[in-house]
């Protein structure tokens, strides 16, 4: 089997457990709450992280990596491995992807020997956790890091991403909503449904009324968009902010409907939680197109 290490964010949103059973390298995207700068040399527990945007109204704050970084990132995981594979957040959605691809450039240009090969995953939270165990499944059937990625190019369109929000007003913070939908959808009990697109970019795709509704909308986007589809679900990735009772039911409803009996249920982390906000629930699956 080739050598080589897969690479992935802390916004993929997977468990440490995954992580380091699969041997993984780990970037950490850094964010601000209340005051303190965290990343990886401090990290706050993810239960007080939606307590304190919950119960005192903290709105923390992200910040991308940038290329000097990735430079130290990709030189540490280098003393491991001549050859990295790094699968990048959404470059739709924050342009640390583009600062990846730069570190690499310059790296194997001042390092005889090394090979870095940067993906876009276009992808966010699970949908990239799930985007990277494609990967790693791949790699542990034996197939070359070069084989893996122009696999992964082939499947970002197919990497379906879907969820609804509790709050709309971290929406429009983010700039996803206007002002006036934050406050009228507020009020009315609105929960949108939004899709990440072909270029990684966060999409409203339609809307409900009460929060049951809009996780049942969910199960039904997954029933649209994998209808027909050749490829195989063999395990469906969910994710929420601090939202754990709503995401088993999205299980339950999809165990019903499509038979899957394989899932993978993690919070999302700060990084995607400051801008999504408490009782988010995200669901990731392949399918037909996104």
């Amino acid at each position: 089997m080739e050598s080589f290490k897969i690479i992935t964010n802390t916004t993929a949103d997977l468990p440490l457990d995954y992580i380091k059973e699969h041997h993984l390298g780990l970037v950490y995207f850094n964010y601000i709450m209340d005051g303190v700068s965290y990343g990886k040399d401090k990290e706050l527990d993810w239960k007080e992280f939606y307590r304190l945007m919950r119960q005192e109204g903290k709105m923390p704050t992200t910040s991308q990596v940038n290329p000097e970084q990735y430079k130290e990132y990709f030189t540490e995981f280098l003393k491991e491995n001549k050859k990295l594979l790094y699968i990048s957040f959404s470059s739709g959605l924050s342009g640390s992807c583009s600062n990846a691809m730069l570190a690499a450039r310059e790296l194997m240009e001042e390092e005889e020997g090394c090979q870095i090969v940067v993906v876009d995953s276009k992808c966010a939270s699970m949908g990239e956790g799930l985007f990277v165990h494609k990967a790693v499944q791949k790699k542990e059937q034996g197939f070359s890091m070069e084989d893996i990625a122009d696999y992964l190019e082939k499947l970002v369109p197919h990497l379906t991403h879907v969820f609804t929000v509790d709050d709309l007003n971290h929406l429009y913070r983010g700039g996803r909503v206007s002002k006036a939908t934050a406050i009228v959808g507020t009020i009315a009990g609105i929960k949108p449904i939004l899709h990440v697109d072909d270029e990684g970019r966060l999409i409203p795709i339609s809307k409900t009324r009460g929060r049951k509704k809009s996780l049942n909308a969910l199960v039904d986007y997954m029933e649209e968009k994998t209808k027909g589809y050749t490829g195989e679900n063999d395990i469906v990735f969910i994710s929420h902010g601090d939202a754990l009772e709503d995401a088993e039911y999205v299980k339950r409803e999809i165990e019903k409907r499509f038979g899957i009996s394989k899932f993978l249920i993690n919070h999302i982390g700060p990084t995607i939680g400051a801008h999504s906000g408490p009782g988010t629930i995200a669901l990731f699956f392949e399918g037909n197109d996104r």
